[in-house]
């Protein structure tokens, strides 16, 4: 019990330091070389076998709290002491609402050069699967349940991690890149619609499109987002995604000088 509350207060502070600047839409952020280059972009720098270490040194201590946390609650509950144990359960319930990010993107770590080349038929029920996720968040017209989102989103990656050579990862990271870009997770939708189109170059999917408008809109990387506009396009079919081409034909024309013009995807 000592050693799981000890670990618990370590996890507190770490857990103090996480969660803080997912809203500031991009602002004075610092491109990686390859993005201003326009090469392979992404904006989240390479991970790292030490950032590997640490994010799971995080992991573990949010899971080291947690744990604390319901071996007080069930000490609190059977020793009959009703306001401790209500202490416990408020602290607990707080925890389950803080952001506790991943920080480790999958989309990231495989990099720019796998190939969506052969059918594989577990690749293709685990991407069935994850698009049964999706389907089954939408509980009312808008609003959507957050909890069937994000088991999309690992169903997604669970592809993408599993069979690197399916010809579903493009589709599942393009799918991936949806959800984040939902949860304004902009740096990392942005991340997987490129992914999209480098591993699979003949998606029927608009990823460069979308890409292209978070360079363009949230990170005003003018030359990528000017490249994207013009490689969709170049290689969507013309009869596809109308409304798009008409807004990547205007930002053509007018990234020359004029401000970004906004349009949500």
């Amino acid at each position: 019990m000592a050693k799981a509350v000890c670990t618990a207060c370590v996890a507190v502070l770490l857990l103090v330091c996480v969660g803080c600047g997912e809203g500031d839409k991009g602002k004075g952020m610092q491109l990686s070389p390859s993005a201003r280059a326009g090469e392979t972009g992404g904006l989240v720098p390479v991970t790292s076998a030490e950032e590997m270490d640490l994010v799971e040194e995080v992991a573990s201590a949010r899971a080291a709290y947690r744990h604390g946390l319901d071996l007080l609650i069930a000490y609190y509950r059977d020793s009959g002491n009703h306001m401790k144990r209500t202490w416990a359960e408020k602290e607990l319930a707080s925890l389950n609402v803080i952001p506790q990010y991943k920080y480790v993107i999958d989309a990231e770590i495989a990099g720019p050069e796998l190939q969506a080349l052969e059918s594989i038929p577990e690749a293709d029920a685990l991407y069935t699967e994850a698009l049964a996720y999706e389907r089954r968040s939408r509980k009312l017209l808008i609003l959507r349940d957050k909890d069937m989102l994000r088991m999309a989103i690992e169903k997604y990656n669970d592809v993408i991690r599993r069979y690197p050579t399916s010809n579903k990862i493009g589709d599942a990271a393009y799918r991936a890149g949806q959800l984040y870009h939902h949860f304004k997770d902009y740096r990392i939708a942005v991340t997987y619609y490129e992914r999209s189109f480098q591993w699979d170059p003949a998606t029927i999917y608009p990823s460069r499109f979308k890409a292209a408008w978070i360079y363009d809109d949230y990170y005003h990387n003018r030359e990528r987002a000017l490249q994207l506009y013009r490689e969709g396009l170049e290689k969507l079919p013309r009869d596809r995604y109308l409304e798009w081409r008409e807004f990547a034909e205007l930002r053509v024309r007018g990234l020359s000088g004029s401000p970004p013009a906004t349009l949500e995807p």
